[in-house]
């Protein structure tokens, strides 16, 4: 019975290890989406191994009457689809900080926040020949603070240069 076992769970690390497929150890670019009205975002990934990563994307604005960042941090589970394809899911992270002046509207007042936030990620990309990766993410963030005070949903579209 014990060298059943012992079969059976070299045969299934031998299966874990055969589908697994090395990620690029690192990979710089840009996350595009709506971030909660902070706009584009530079966004860094970093391998921890041959199926896990950290992200780290930070977003910034700044207007007339509006500055702000705001900087997420995750940790990100990588799975293979298929051929150059994988699917990822994480969770994380973040903190921001605005400052609103309202010059144009002198009954309102000015305001300014920093505020936290936790984040989940589920996401698609695909790996081309060249050393570029496109993905297509979900991240669904619960904020805590005046400002981001709500449960918001972000999709974008993310370009990286992977070295």
């Amino acid at each position: 019975m014990k060298k059943l076992f012992l079969l059976a769970f070299a045969v299934l690390g031998f299966v874990f290890v055969s589908n697994a497929q090395d990620i690029s150890k690192h990979a710089l670019g840009l996350r595009l989406g709506d971030s909660d009205g902070f706009g584009a975002e530079i966004s860094y990934q970093h391998a921890l191994g041959g199926a896990n990563r950290i992200e780290a994307d930070l977003g910034w604005r700044s207007s007339n009457n509006w500055d702000g960042f705001k900087l997420t941090g995750l940790y990100q589970w990588v799975f293979p689809l298929e051929n150059r394809f994988n699917w990822y899911v994480g969770a994380g992270g973040g903190l921001g900080s605005y400052s609103w002046d309202n010059d144009k509207y002198p009954d309102l007042d000015d305001d300014s926040e920093t505020f936290i936030f936790v984040a989940g990620d589920l996401g698609i990309e695909y790996s081309f020949d060249i050393p570029l990766m496109l993905s297509l993410d979900f991240r669904p963030e619960l904020g805590f603070g005046d400002f981001r005070d709500d449960l918001d949903f972000d999709i974008a579209l993310g370009i990286r240069y992977q070295f």
